[in-house]
């Protein structure tokens, strides 16, 4: 979820529209075709899709075919998605209410009521092992991972009960510093890093399993989180800042190294505004420019400016400028040159970044174009198995194994 530049409603969004089907050349529909093939026939996780924040603001059925968003089943099935983590988004606002811990159960129960409405479509999942055991069968796993830290409310008790209502990664801080971590996003550096039981914290996430996760997180926290942890960690929706300078929110070239030192995986989000300079800067620009409109129109609410603020933007400065397969494909490349195939994967943002979703990556179907991306710049078809899925899987792998162990030493002492 793509902090206040959302939240505050400056990313205009509209209803999708179908795209007409292209006309291709026989060599053309082969290669479609062994995109398609690579899709299906491997396990494609997905870190971060906002869906049930999205339906929680507006209801819908994404066990069929909806109007709006980027998520539903069927699309999903086109794309060939098997493990899209169900992000457990909760506003910074939210903290000092102390109203974390109740939405972000609400959320929990959103994700279990579509495996309750469709349990031949739809599993919960809470291991790797689900996963695969799921993918075999032809159902979608749902497994979780909870954006922001707040629900925890400083209480090792919460992070036990989040684990066991299916939470599997959890993303220390979101829009501002909390009681965990400082935030990329927030010029307030709190804690300048973790607070004190955000460095507690760490080491009870490795020993229950529940993966770390990097994105959002100020630098110093970053770098702590990784220093901390006892297994690899990962940034859940996170891209190459090389490609946006100045922007604290991706990671720059030394942090992607430390994290895939520790064996973690950065998953590249595909939002326009954390791909390219021309996106981002137009994000920002935008932003301020609706924080003084808001200022000077106290009538219109935060909903009034999210569907109408960026058109009227529009009218001065231009349409938005939209990332392209292209440019998304070109962090994949940065990772790999940086650090290798094994430490990169996809964490897409959908339904979190509203409409400024790349060309070509509108929706959960495009999976398949991303592969033919990667099948047309030389990737082979075991590098690309790596990236879809496959990587993610080895750390949840390990952070769960790390936790099996920590149990049975501590089942064996007493």
């Amino acid at each position: 979820m793509f902090f206040a530049i959302v939240a505050m409603g400056l990313v205009a969004c509209s209803p999708k529209t179908p795209q007409e089907a292209p006309q291709v050349t026989q060599p053309e529909a082969e290669k479609v075709s062994d995109a398609n093939r690579i899709a299906h026939e491997n396990i494609i996780v997905d870190t971060h899709i906002d869906v049930p924040y999205r339906l929680e603001t507006k209801p819908a059925d994404v066990t069929s075919a909806t109007d709006d968003g980027d998520f539903d089943y069927p699309r999903a099935v086109a794309g060939g998605l098997n493990a899209p983590f169900m992000s457990i988004y909760t506003p910074a606002a939210l903290e000092a209410k102390g109203e974390s811990y109740a939405v972000a159960n609400k959320l929990i129960d959103i994700v279990e009521g579509i495996v309750q409405q469709a349990p031949d479509k739809f599993a919960i999942a809470l291991t790797p092992a689900d996963v695969r055991a799921q993918f075999k069968s032809g159902l979608i796993s749902l497994p979780m991972g909870m954006e922001n830290g707040s629900p925890i409310d400083g209480k090792f008790e919460n992070l036990q009960h989040f684990y066991d209502r299916g939470i599997r990664y959890i993303t220390l801080a979101h829009g501002k510093w909390n009681h965990i971590s400082d935030s990329s996003y927030d010029p307030d550096k709190h804690w300048k890093g973790l607070s004190e039981f955000g460095k507690k914290l760490i080491p009870e996430m490795n020993r229950l399993g529940i993966m770390v996760d990097v994105s959002h997180v100020s630098d110093d926290a970053f770098y702590q989180a990784i220093d901390i942890s006892a297994v690899p960690v990962i940034a859940s929706h996170t891209s190459a800042r090389f490609f946006t300078p100045g922007f604290e929110r991706n990671a720059d070239d030394d942090m992607i190294r430390k994290l895939a030192a520790k064996g973690g995986v950065i998953m590249i989000n595909f939002g326009s505004s954390f791909i390219t300079k021309a996106a981002n800067e137009y994000t920002a620009a935008r932003a301020e420019a609706g924080k003084a409109y808001q200022e000077s129109h106290p009538e219109m609410t935060e909903e009034d400016l999210y569907k109408e603020f960026g058109k009227i933007y529009e009218q001065d400065h231009g349409p938005f400028p939209y990332a392209t397969l292209d440019d998304v494909l070109d962090h994949f490349d940065h990772v790999v040159q940086l650090v290798g195939v094994d430490h990169v994967g996809i964490g897409s943002d959908f339904d979190g970044v509203g409409d400024s979703l790349p060309t070509g990556l509108k929706d959960v179907s495009s999976y398949p174009t991303l592969v033919q991306g990667l099948l047309d710049r030389a990737y082979s078809e075991a590098d690309i198995k790596k990236i879809l899925g496959e990587n993610l899987l080895r750390v949840w792998k390990i952070v769960d194994d790390y936790a099996k162990g920590q149990a049975a030493t501590m089942s064996s002492s007493t």
